[in-house]
């Protein structure tokens, strides 16, 4: 007989559950009871069915899903006993959403969490470039939303350049895959303008992965313009209202990223008509104002102008009244002249006529010379000196 504590008991036991490892091939199925959380760290639940129930545990970090009481969930992960409770408690690793109800709660209880952090606050939301030069389209390269887009897209505007991130748009892969290809878009949010993150339509749980909290906030992340284009008309899904622009369908988010070329013509031809029309209104105005300017100057002008026309006959009637006392006074030169040429001495004593000097001067009278002084005569031609030696009265 082999004897063992207690504790060691358990820990056979609990040795022998891990071994059975159903963490891959097992999933639970039943409904969410007494759900609580403890300091934002433990979650603690019931998951039972008509004829049974067990405890469950997991942490905040592993719930990838929202849970609260009456959902229906499969479980999958593996059993424990407390050694200091004896209780066996099922540690669940991994949640798989079951029914359109519990789809339908989980995702309003994720979406009230999410509008409360913000995330889907308009006052956030960028708009895109009119003419985007790259776009990175996430979504299945299989997928029909993938061709809808790209032929919607040359029809309206071509040029643009697409480069396609293939993901998993359902599945166990696909959160994942969506969640990775925004990581590697942020390393190189340089190189693009905007991201387009669609796929086709289809049931709730074929747009789970669009509805999970991974992807929301990958969304959020995104340090590029975000357009979401997701399913049919009716459909919403979380990624939508976090993204910058929500498109109804694939074909949509095309539309909204790229002009119509009909429309860009429209606009060209509008824009030239207004430029000429601006162009038109700017020359008349700037010739207005060149008359304005020229007739201002006119008058300004004017004044000194007629100023200097009065000057300038004034100089000339002056002038002429100079010119006619000039020529009467060249006049009474000429007179002058003639009789000063008729008395000059020299004349007279060409005619025989002589100039007689003394000492003192000239000699006028007989009286005012004295035998033996000597005089000089000045004749019209040379001169001579004598000496008186008689006297005439």
């Amino acid at each position: 007989m082999k004897i063992i504590s207690v504790s060691d008991y358990l820990q056979i036991l609990n040795d022998t559950l891990s071994s059975l490892d159903p963490y891959h091939d097992i999933f639970v199925e039943g409904e969410v009871a007494d759900y609580k959380v403890s300091q934002n760290k433990w979650v603690w639940f019931d998951l039972k069915d008509e004829n049974g129930i067990m405890n469950c545990f997991t942490t905040v970090w592993q719930l990838k899903e929202p849970l609260e009481d009456g959902m229906k969930i499969r479980a999958s992960g593996y059993s424990s006993i407390y050694k200091k409770s004896g209780k066996m408690s099922f540690q669940v690793k991994d949640i798989k959403l079951v029914g359109e109800g519990t789809l339908k709660k989980a995702y309003e209880l994720l979406k009230k969490k999410l509008r409360e952090e913000g995330l889907f606050d308009e006052a956030r939301k960028r708009g895109i470039p009119k003419f985007p030069r790259k776009i990175c389209l996430i979504t299945s390269s299989g997928a029909a939303a993938y061709t809808d887009f790209i032929r919607i897209l040359n029809n309206r505007w071509g040029g643009a350049e697409v480069d396609l991130l293939s993901v998993a748009v359902q599945g166990k892969d696909a959160i994942k895959e969506i969640a990775n290809a925004f990581k590697w878009l942020n390393k190189h949010a340089v190189d693009y303008d905007v991201c387009v993150l669609t796929r086709g339509g289809g049931s709730m749980e074929d747009l789970i992965a669009f509805n999970s909290e991974e992807v929301a906030r990958a969304v959020y992340s995104c340090k590029i313009p975000v357009i979401c284009g997701i399913g049919h008309e009716r459909d919403e899904c979380l990624a939508e209202y976090v993204a910058d622009i929500r498109a109804s369908t694939p074909s949509n988010a095309a539309e909204r990223i790229v002009p119509q070329k009909q429309d860009i013509l429209g606009e060209l031809d509008f824009l030239s008509e207004q430029l000429s029309n601006n162009f038109q209104r700017r020359i008349t105005t700037l010739q207005h104002q060149v008359d304005q300017t020229f007739s201002l100057i006119e008058h300004k002008a004017r004044a000194p102008l007629d100023s200097a026309q009065r000057l300038m006959v004034n100089f000339e009637h002056q002038f002429d009244n100079f010119f006619h006392i000039v020529e009467k006074n060249k006049a009474e030169i000429e007179s002058y002249d003639k009789l000063l040429h008729n008395l000059d001495p020299r004349l007279l004593l060409s005619r025989g006529y002589g100039i007689v000097r003394t000492k003192n001067g000239l000699l006028r009278k007989s009286t005012d010379v004295s035998i033996g002084e000597e005089i000089m005569i000045e004749l019209g031609k040379g001169s001579l000196e004598a000496e008186v030696t008689k006297l005439k009265n």
